[in-house]
């Protein structure tokens, strides 16, 4: 299997310096493919604005990566913006820009045509010096970890010390059970990290109850009830990090608006004392986030190695975050993130995952005579039955009923186990329809009309890295 280490680096100043530059040069390559692709796109536009015939019109420049390259290494040499330091870095520094430009396009024109699930795309935009990220990627060239577990050697960047023992990776490579296949540096969090994607070989293990199942209900005064196939119910805490900081995030962003801080459009530097407070505040959020990341990998590493099949819902988040009430505090419980980790953390346990339906409704149904209500609010913490008189907790309830779920994807049965099964009342009697459902045409865009379908390639080792790390 594939999977990723990461590790935090201690570079000195003049590797710091280095690291900004290969990031830079990433960024700089990325924009130069919006700009050269975009220019054709505008041009086309301009051209249909004054009447000229298809037949006239700029041709489509390709965004393939390997097209993308050949023009980017032809238009470095002579461009004053690339002549006088292109050489200093890493041709994998370019790299990373041109293939991020090129997944950008794919990804912009597979929505405009109606390919892409989810939120209809842009078209790529230019990446701010100020705003983005820094990260550059590496591919070829010398890629290790040393054998004194203290260092890490990257391409034109030589060894830097890592801030924390490499011994987990160290270990796997020194006895020939795990291969590299690339290297990521990103700064976050106020420090620089590494990641290295990793080829495992893994031996195989087993949850600690393979034979049962687990239902997990996600909420925010519970971050999780869980329920398994015996009936036994437990309780998962919300630890509420970010509440317990909003005291003193609130005396540090007070102190940060009292000091002059930055106005690009003013040409203004941000005094010393604004550094010193907006470092300060910085911590705050690092910590938060830190323990956050701690606190979900525990919690959901502890479900996948105890139970064989795991059952959560199909939550929509982004929906969810749209209540300005509870929206701090479901990004702060981070529902997202719990799925995904108990995810592919089961793949790793040779366990098994089963989503319930988005409009499943396991808190309005009954989870012993598996009546649905009509209604159910969500101030509504109890659950009464109108037809056995069950009481039971409202999220308890919805724990049994996923874990339910289980047995039912076994035998075949249910809105989980038959995917043609059809419920009564998948959500009850309040989930609202449509009649119409306004179709995803290629209509005449912000620039040029139609996207073209690009000529597939042949594709090279960075490429396949690439579509790896998408299908994670």
């Amino acid at each position: 299997m594939v999977q990723a280490y990461r590790f935090a680096l201690d570079p000195n100043s003049g590797q710091e310096a280095a690291l900004r530059s290969h990031c830079g040069a990433a960024r700089a390559a990325y924009n130069w493919a919006v700009s050269w692709v975009g220019a054709a796109w505008w041009q086309r536009r301009a051209e249909e604005s004054y009447g000229v015939p298809e037949a006239g019109l700029t041709p489509w420049r390709p965004w393939s990566l390997p097209a993308l390259r050949k023009e980017f290494n032809q238009a470095k040499k002579a461009d004053p913006r690339f002549a006088g330091w292109w050489e200093e870095n890493s041709k994998e520094a370019y790299n990373t820009g041109l293939a991020n430009a090129a997944a950008a396009f794919d990804n912009y024109a597979k929505s405009k045509r109606g390919q892409r699930k989810g939120k209809r795309v842009g078209m790529p935009r230019r990446k701010s010096k100020h705003t983005s990220r820094l990260a550059c990627r590496f591919t070829t060239g010398t890629i290790r970890v040393e054998a004194d577990r203290r260092h890490v050697t990257l391409p034109r960047l030589g060894a830097i010390r890592t801030h924390e023992n490499t011994r987990k990776l160290e270990r796997r490579i020194s006895n020939e059970t795990a291969r590299i296949l690339s290297a990521t540096v990103r700064h976050e969090r106020g420090r620089w990290f590494v990641s290295f994607q990793v080829e495992v070989r893994r031996t195989e293990r087993a949850a600690a109850r393979p034979e049962m199942a687990v239902g997990v209900d996600l909420g925010v005064k519970c971050l999780a009830v869980m329920a398994d196939s015996t009936g036994a119910v437990r309780y998962e805490p919300n630890p509420r990090h970010l509440d317990s900081a909003l005291t003193r995030l609130r005396r540090a962003s007070r102190r940060v608006c009292r000091r002059q801080g930055p106005q690009r459009k003013k040409g203004v530097e941000p005094s010393k004392r604004w550094l010193k407070a907006n470092a300060e505040r910085n911590r705050i959020h690092h910590r938060v986030a830190n323990l956050r990341a701690d606190a979900l990998h525990k919690f959901t590493t502890g479900i996948t190695g105890e139970y064989g099949t795991v059952v959560v819902e199909d939550l929509n988040v982004a929906g969810m975050l749209r209540n300005r009430r509870l929206a701090r505090k479901i990004a702060d419980a981070g529902f997202g993130e719990i799925r995904r980790q108990i995810t592919y953390k089961t793949d790793w346990a040779g366990g098994r995952v089963i989503v319930a339906g988005r409009w499943y409704p396991s808190s309005k149904t009954c989870s012993t005579c598996k009546a649905v209500k009509a209604k159910l609010p969500l101030h509504v913490r109890v659950f009464t039955c109108d037809a056995c008189g069950l009481v039971i907790g409202r999220d308890e309830n919805a724990a049994r009923n996923l874990a339910d779920l289980a047995s039912a994807d076994i035998t075949g049965t249910g809105v989980a186990g038959d995917p043609d099964a059809q419920a009564s009342k998948p959500r009850g009697a309040d989930r609202k329809t449509r009649t119409t459902c306004t179709r995803r045409t290629a209509s005449a865009g912000r620039a040029g009309g139609a996207v073209p379908q690009q000529r597939k390639e042949t594709r090279d080792r960075t490429q396949d890295t690439e579509a790896q790390l998408a299908l994670r």
